[in-house]
């Protein structure tokens, strides 16, 4: 499958088959790595990380997916660029495109992204953005298919908390196009973009996909395989809108209670990361001294149970970004 000089910009820029394509491409170099094998197939590529929002996981995955495969990396992060303050989206692009053969881009605007995968001239790859978190997703369904031997048209999750964000959005569409057994449990007011769920009613309509979006949570996770939560607050949210959306959400926390209405021993519980599980961060101290709360979306029982499989989700992000890599700017194409 011919992917090269191409952009992943968001799920939708993929047909069903190139994804699955990038996932058993994932599983293939994950597997390789496993074995010591070291085929270097980004040798002499440079990448650039233009990260307007900070990241952990993002960062690191991007970078140890590059490294392993011989490529060169430059780390742009907040406040080092002058996207949108001195230089256009679309001037950057150009200037990065004669320097660079591909782009890990991290930010808040889908537009931003959107005006660099059309000006570089070269491969740019979201690496989240307020609307979009594609590289998410192929971490995520390589790590559902490792936790089960049915084919994706079988499984089901569900997505409890703020369905508006990316993740929701992303998981809602990425199902929807693979054919999956979608559900989003949100309240009414946090429930997915209409343009958002009119995309993926389009997708399932071809795939066959089930799609469910509740504010009942029995009828949401019944039978689920996976529970997916994501965090409450964003980065750069005005704490002053925290209460009234704690208060919202608190009903969609994933706990033992929410586990056991699954009817599913077997259940796994999956979260893109950073968690506020318990009280060991500044955040989870001060919402603790302000609420009174020891948990927001995730209670530290489930976080820390053996149906987690939280963690695994974070290592297989090399595995499904390095496969972008190398499909999009490897010199095997």
């Amino acid at each position: 499958m011919d992917l090269h000089g191409r952009s992943l910009l968001k799920e939708i820029d993929l047909t069903a088959a190139e994804f699955r394509y990038l996932v058993d491409l994932g599983a293939r170099l994950r597997l390789e790595k496993r074995i010591g094998v070291r085929a270097h197939r980004l040798a002499g590529r440079t990448i650039a990380l233009v990260f307007e929002k900070a990241s952990t996981r993002t960062r690191s995955a991007f970078e140890v997916a590059a490294h392993d495969e011989g490529a060169h990396v430059t780390y742009i992060g907040p406040g080092e660029s002058h996207l949108g303050s001195r230089e256009t989206a679309r001037d950057a692009a150009r200037a990065l495109g004669l320097m660079f053969d591909g782009i890990g881009y991290r930010g808040s605007a889908q537009q931003t992204v959107e005006t660099l995968g059309r000006y570089a001239g070269i491969p740019v790859w979201n690496g989240l953005t307020d609307d979009w978190h594609p590289t998410q997703m192929l971490a995520d369904i390589l790590t559902m298919r490792d936790h089960t031997d049915r084919p994706l048209a079988e499984i089901s999750y569900c997505y409890l908390g703020d369905g508006r964000n990316n993740t929701a959005s992303s998981l809602l569409v990425t199902g929807a196009m693979l054919g999956m057994d979608v559900r989003v449990a949100a309240p009414e007011a946090l429930q997915p973009r209409p343009a958002m769920q009119t995309i993926a009613r389009g997708l399932a309509a071809a795939s066959g996909a089930s799609l469910t979006v509740s504010a009942d949570i029995g009828t949401a996770v019944a039978g689920v395989d996976y529970l997916y939560t994501d965090v409450w607050l964003s980065m750069g949210e005005l704490a002053s809108g925290w209460d009234e959306r704690i208060d919202l959400l608190l009903p969609y926390q994933v706990n033992a209670d929410v586990v056991a209405k699954t009817g599913n021993p077997a259940v796994k519980f999956m979260h893109c990361l950073p968690a506020l599980h318990n009280t060991q961060t500044s955040i989870g101290r001060m919402l603790y001294a302000r609420r009174g709360l020891e948990a927001l979306e995730v209670t530290e029982e489930v976080f820390e149970s053996p149906a987690s499989i939280v963690f695994e989700q974070a290592a297989n992000r090399p595995h499904t970004i390095k496969a972008v890599m190398i499909a999009t700017v490897g010199e095997s194409g």
